[in-house]
């Protein structure tokens, strides 16, 4: 039966991180799988919930949860409303997060090995950690970023630096979400150690590198890159894919999307063969 467990971490700045565990206590775990979410994503973004019940049938204990600055709370769960830490995130944060993630994965789950799969920015945070964190046995990259500031446009910077604070889109309410110069001072200060592509040379893991070839937000020649900046990792196109691979929010089927369905089946056998049932 599967089962579901919440779980509060501290995170930076005075945030916390809300987080899931979801596992099928009918089947020995064969390891555990944290997922980090994208840029203005949260873990119940969209089908997120039937990509962790996939993989919990499947024998394996999965874990979600909200980056301290993603803007989501307790309160409003499904979407980000505190612009304000949304507004101040780093990307020296997000590592801090996911690194005490794992750390908690480590010490609560200590038999089973543990495994990254990060989706589009959280794709490019895990390549960082997949590259330098030796608690991490396996990596799997959907629709990954290689430049962490590819999120904003270079043109932006100079008026990032005079006011202060930039705005991007969400495309699907159409709000203007800030982003405060800290991120661009954080990035700036730390260029060298937050290069996606130098991380991917040194990722020694086995790693998958999934995308599609529709990605209007992160074009496939990116997954590319990835690929030729560290040969031992697979790549493997996903035909007719978006970004999203058809998901969207919010999600009312209780069926994966086809695409999407497609990407957690090669993901899993990445991973290791799947339980008989």
């Amino acid at each position: 039966m599967i089962q579901k467990k919440q779980f509060i971490l501290a995170g930076v700045a005075g945030k916390v991180l809300n987080g899931d565990v979801i596992y099928d206590d009918t089947h020995t775990i064969l390891a555990t799988i944290i997922f980090i979410h994208g840029f203005k994503g949260f873990k119940d973004w969209g089908a997120h919930h039937l990509t962790a019940q996939f993989f919990a049938e499947k024998g394996y204990r999965f874990i979600k949860f909200n980056l301290s600055h993603s803007g989501v709370t307790s309160e409003k769960p499904s979407e980000v409303s505190d612009m304000e830490a949304f507004a101040s995130n780093t990307l020296s944060y997000e590592l801090r997060d996911v690194e005490t993630i794992m750390d908690y994965a480590a010490h609560t789950f200590t038999e089973q090995p543990i495994y990254l799969i990060g989706h589009s920015r959280g794709g490019g945070i895990a390549i960082l950690e997949a590259a330098k964190n030796t608690l991490v046995k396996k990596v799997v990259t959907w629709s990954a970023i290689d430049n962490l500031s590819s999120l904003w446009k270079k043109e932006q910077e100079a008026d990032w630096r005079a006011t202060g604070t930039i705005y991007v889109e969400n495309a699907r309410t159409k709000e203007k979400m800030p982003l405060h110069k800290n991120l661009l001072e954080d990035f700036e200060a730390h260029r060298e150690a937050y290069d996606i592509l130098k991380a991917a040379k040194n990722v020694t893991i086995p790693w998958l590198i999934l995308h599609g070839d529709q990605d209007v937000n992160v074009d496939f020649s990116v997954a590319q890159r990835l690929a030729q900046a560290q040969p031992s990792a697979t790549l493997q196109k996903i035909e007719g894919a978006n970004h999203v691979y058809g998901a969207s929010h919010p999600y009312t089927s209780d069926q994966l999307p086809p695409q999407l369905q497609e990407v957690c089946t090669k993901t899993l056998t990445f991973f290791g063969a799947p339980l008989q049932q």
